[in-house]
This record gives structure tokens, C-alpha cells and sequence, in this order.
């Protein structure tokens, strides 16, 4: 009903104040200011309000919409109520979450006290478990020291009571030595009164001794003398005995000059056919005294079917192709009993040199003979002689020798360059001078690191060389896949060895292991191999894992970074 005053709600009513402002004493209405003016103006009376209202009053009774505003009074004064009662209503609820928020607190303070206290009750039974445990401890430490105290006791008697008996057994000793020597020294005083006495008669017995030996002597002399004189007497006579004794002994020189001889021929003929000479180290020729030693490689031998010469050998493929070609012209130069040519293979350490001249010598049907040059050198003056003993050895051999010389320039480096002694020179003139032609009886094949240091006329005898190269990506892989099948994968399958293989992707391992070993030999792959099976016999249980084998090869790339 504001509207009936003549303002609107929105508009504030005027400030009142709680006390009136007292007027000042010192001036008139100019001296105050406009606050206390405006103070002393809400105390005045506006009728101006009232009439209005009134005015209004009876302009609403006149009105038609009176009875319409009343009842709009009164639905405004019904929301209103509807609205407190919703308010009243919200609060209540409030008040109930409220209660509800403060019982789950509680709730959760509740929880948070029992697992705390449960807490407490673990770490105060942990302690007392703790305490239980160290004191248990301490007794067992207390008992052993207790025992050990016994036991050094005990060893400390016994040591007592030993050398109480070592004393006495060397008092015993000390004794009976002293007796002994008393007995010794009495006997010899004895003895030594004994001879005094006796020192005429055993003078004496020594001048009859000596007389009669005297005597014998020279009547051995006279008769021998008597006996040489007549002899030779009735031999200077006698010209029949005097050509006789000359023609024996002329035919007893000539006996013992052919015996020895012989005997030499026969030796050096036993050592070539029945034996093998000192610098060979290894082949594949079989004499009687090996087929006698070792019978079952002999029967193994005769069976023996001819295989690719590349066979188990990985290499470039240009390089594969060259030495399919030497090896088919080898096998088809033994068949038709040709001349051999001499081959030069170098390259870096551990590429397969030795390996494809043994399977060269087995593919063409002939015997392998493996020596070094580094064990020329060594011998000196006998380097002559034990080359021309390999040579004749290889020159007896019925299927053909290929005669392998590993790191041949140990002893195969230049004279006019190079310092040399004498013995070794001798060596080289020997080693030139028995291959000097071609021969089809042998086949030399040389093996080095540094063919460079070789000497002229030791290329001159060489028709063919061969580099072998590092493994490229593709051969390290395939050198890795056959290794990791012959150390891994065949053991691991046949189950005769204490050596299992977790389960892991073999051929994707074997991609990233190719890709690492970049550099590296074939030798050192292969020696990767026999890494991994030493660690799976190393493991507890025998398996041998993925990590396992890239350990292993991160081991073998370290080392070889560092070479």
C-alpha cells in the first residue's frame, strides 16, 4: 500500500536521527551547515503526504476496480506468506543436511580414530616382535660366544697337552742321542786302542799285500808282452794273414759307415711315410701310426661323402662366387691330375680363411696340412731342414696335399727391406727353392694379414689373391641366425643339455643383434654363440633369456670397441 503515501518502494526513506541536533550558540542560521540543515527538515510535517492519501482513498472506494485490487492485495499477501513457509521449509532442510554433514564428519573422525589406534596396536606389536627378536639374538650371540670361548678353551688344552707331548718326545730323543753317542764315542775309543796295539801287524799285512800285487803285475806284463811279440812276429811273416787282417778291417769301416747310412735313410723314410713332420699342426692325413692311434676317424674318414666347398661358410656374394670357381677348378685339376696353383688369402682376422681351406681341401678329395710361420722363426738353423722335410712329406701324399701356411709372412718378408738373420734368410731361400715350379703333388695356399710385407719372388709364386673382407649387414645376420641355431636352438631342442630358451622373438633378436655387431668378425659372432650357452649353463635353472643374450652381446661390442 505504499502507493497510497505517494512514493515508491524503491525509493529509501528519509534518515531520521536517533538525537536531535542542539542548536549553536555562538550564531545565527548562516553559521550552520547544510548537514544540520538537512537534520532539522526531517523533523518538519508534510500534509501534502496524507491528503494525497486520502485523495486516493476515495478515488479507489469510487472506482469500479476497488474490489479487484483488494483481493490482488490479498493473493500478494498469500504469496508472500507461501514464500516465507518456503523459505521456512528450505532452512529446515539446511539445518538437516547440516546435521547430516556433521554425523558423516563425525562418522569419518570415528574411522580415522579406529584405523589410527589399529595402527598404533601394528607398530606397538612390531616393536614388542622386534624386541622379542633382538633379545632372542642376543642369546644366540651370547651362546656362541659361550661356545667359541669352549671351543678355544678346549683347543688351547689340547695345544697344551701336544706340546707337552712334543717336549717329551724330544726329551726322549735328546736323550737317546746323547746314550748313542756315548756308545759311539766309547766304541771308538775302543777300536782306536785296539789299533795302537795292532800297528806292527796290520803294517805288516799292507807290505805282503803290495809285494804280491807287484809281483802279479809285472808277470802279467811279461806274458803279454811275450804273447802281442810273438803274434805280431808270426803275422809280419806271414803275408797271407797280413792282407787278410787289412781286408777285415777295410770291409768292418765300410759295415758301419753303410749301417749308419742306412740307418738314416730308413729314418728320414719312417718319418715321412709314418709320421708327420714338427712344424705341421694339424691335417687331415692319416699314417699308420695315426690309423693305429685313432682307428674310429680312420673308418669315419673312408666314409667320408664330399660336400660343398662353401658349406657352412657365410661371405659376400661376389666373394662366394670367386671361390666356388677355385674350388670346382681344384676338384676338377685333382681328377685330371694337373698342376695346383698357388693362392694368397688376406684380409682381417677371424674371416674364414682357414676354415674354407679346409673345406676346399675336403671338397676336392685331398689331404690339408695346417702350419703357421711363426713357428719358422723360432727354430734357426733347423728351419732349413724342417722345411725341406714338409715339403718332401707333402710330396708323398697319394690324394694330394693342400698345404695351408697360416700368418706366412712371419717368416716370408722381404730381404732387401727388411732385417733379417741369416737363418731365417737360409728358411726362405729353402721355402722358394721347393716352390720354384708348379707341382701336382701339392697346392700352397698362403694365409696374411699384411700381404705387402711379403717378398718378391714369394708373389711371383702366387697365381691368385683373394681378399676377405668384414661381414657385411646381411652376412652378419645370416652369421648370427646360423650360430644362434648350432649353440642355441639344437642343444635347447634335443634336451640331452642343461639348456632351455625362454620364449621371445628368435628372429626379430637376431635383426637387432646383426645391426649391433657391425664391425665385428666371424670369428667373434661365433664366439658370441658359445657366450650364450655358457651363460644359460651359469643361470640357476638352466633357461637362457632375451636379456640374457643382449648382456652378451653388449659385452662382446664393448670389448671389441676396444681392440
Amino acid at each position: 500500500m505504499s502507493w497510497l503515501f505517494g512514493y515508491k518502494s524503491s525509493q529509501p526513506p528519509p534518515e531520521i536521527p536517533q538525537f536531535p541536533v542542539p542548536p549553536s550558540s555562538g550564531g545565527g542560521d548562516d553559521d550552520r551547515s547544510s548537514a544540520e540543515k538537512r537534520a532539522m527538515d526531517a523533523y518538519r510535517f508534510d500534509s501534502t503526504a496524507l491528503e494525497r492519501a486520502a485523495q486516493a482513498a476515495k478515488d479507489l472506494e469510487k472506482s469500479k476496480h476497488a474490489k479487484e485490487a483488494l483481493e490482488l492485495s490479498k493473493l500478494q499477501e498469500v504469496t508472500r506468506q507461501q514464500e516465507y513457509v518456503a523459505k521456512v521449509r528450505e532452512y529446515e532442510a539446511h539445518i538437516e543436511q547440516n546435521k547430516l554433514e556433521h554425523r558423516r564428519v563425525e562418522g569419518e573422525e570415528k574411522r580415522k580414530t579406529m584405523q589410527e589406534e589399529t595402527k598404533q596396536h601394528q607398530m606397538r606389536a612390531q616393536y614388542q616382535d622386534q624386541l622379542a627378536r633382538k633379545r632372542y639374538d642376543d642369546q644366540l650371540l651370547q651362546q656362541q660366544r659361550i661356545n667359541d670361548e669352549n671351543l678355544r678353551r678346549q683347543e688351547e688344552s689340547v695345544a697344551k697337552q701336544e706340546s707337552m707331548r712334543k717336549a717329551t718326545i724330544e726329551h726322549e730323543m735328546d736323550l737317546r742321542h746323547k746314550n748313542d753317542m756315548k756308545k759311539l764315542e766309547a766304541e771308538l775309543r775302543a777300536k782306536a786302542k785296539v789299533d795302537r796295539e795292532n800297528q806292527d801287524l796290520t803294517l805288516e799285512q799292507i807290505r805282503l799285500k803290495a809285494a804280491e800285487n807287484r809281483v802279479t803285475v809285472l808277470e802279467s806284463i811279461k806274458t803279454a808282452g811275450s804273447v802281442l811279440g810273438s803274434g805280431a812276429t808270426a803275422l809280419l811273416q806271414d803275408w797271407d794273414k797280413i792282407l787278410a787282417a787289412a781286408g777285415g778291417l777295410s770291409l768292418l769301416a765300410l759295415g758301419v759307415y753303410t749301417a749308419k747310412a742306412g740307418t738314416g735313410v730308413g729314418a728320414r723314410y719312417i718319418e715321412a711315410r709314418l709320421g708327420k713332420p714338427s712344424l705341421v699342426r694339424e691335417t687331415s692325413r692319416f699314417s699308420v701310426l695315426e690309423t693305429l692311434k685313432h682307428p674310429v676317424q680312420a673308418l669315419k674318414r673312408f666314409r667320408f661323402k664330399q660336400q660343398d666347398a662353401l658349406s657352412g661358410v657365410v661371405l659376400a656374394p661376389k666373394l662366394e662366387e670367386r671361390l666356388r670357381d677355385i674350388a670346382i677348378a681344384t676338384k676338377n685339376t685333382k681328377r685330371n691330375k694337373g698342376m695346383y696353383r698357388n693362392i694368397l688369402m688376406h684380409g682381417s682376422p677371424g674371416t674364414g680363411k682357414t676354415m674354407f681351406a679346409k673345406k676346399l681341401a675336403l671338397h676336392s678329395g685331398m689331404d690339408f696340412a695346417i702350419m703357421t710361420g711363426g713357428d719358422v722363426a723360432p727354430m734357426g738353423r733347423e728351419g732349413v731342414t724342417a722345411i725341406h722335410k714338409v715339403f718332401d712329406w707333402a710330396g708323398s701324399s697319394r690324394r694330394g696335399l693342400l698345404l695351408f701356411v697360416d700368418e706366412a709372412d712371419a717368416f716370408l718378408r722381404k730381404r732387401s727391406s727388411e732385417t733379417i738373420s741369416e737363418d731365417l734368410r737360409a728358411t726362405l731361400n729353402a721355402f722358394l727353392y721347393r716352390t720354384g715350379e708348379q707341382s701336382h703333388k701339392f697346392m700352397l695356399v698362403l694365409a696374411s694379414n699384411t700381404p705387402e710385407q711379403f717378398d718378391w719372388a714369394v708373389n711371383d709364386r702366387l697365381d691368385e689373391m683373394v681378399e676377405f673382407s668384414l661381414p657385411g649387414p646381411d652376412e652378419r645376420e645370416r652369421l648370427v641366425r646360423l650360430y644362434f641355431d648350432q649353440f642355441v636352438l639344437q642343444p635347447a631342442t634335443e634336451g640331452k643339455r642343461r639348456l632351455k630358451l625362454a620364449q621371445f622373438d628368435y628372429s626379430l633378436l637376431c635383426s637387432e643383434i646383426a645391426k649391433l655387431a657391425e664391425g665385428m668378425s666371424g670369428r667373434e659372432i661365433a664366439k658370441l654363440g658359445v657366450a650364450w650357452q655358457a651363460a644359460a649353463y651359469a643361470s640357476e635353472d638352466g633357461v637362457l633369456t632375451e636379456k640374457m643374450i643382449m648382456d652378451r652381446v653388449l659385452d662382446a661390442v664393448k670389448q671389441h670397441r676396444q681392440k
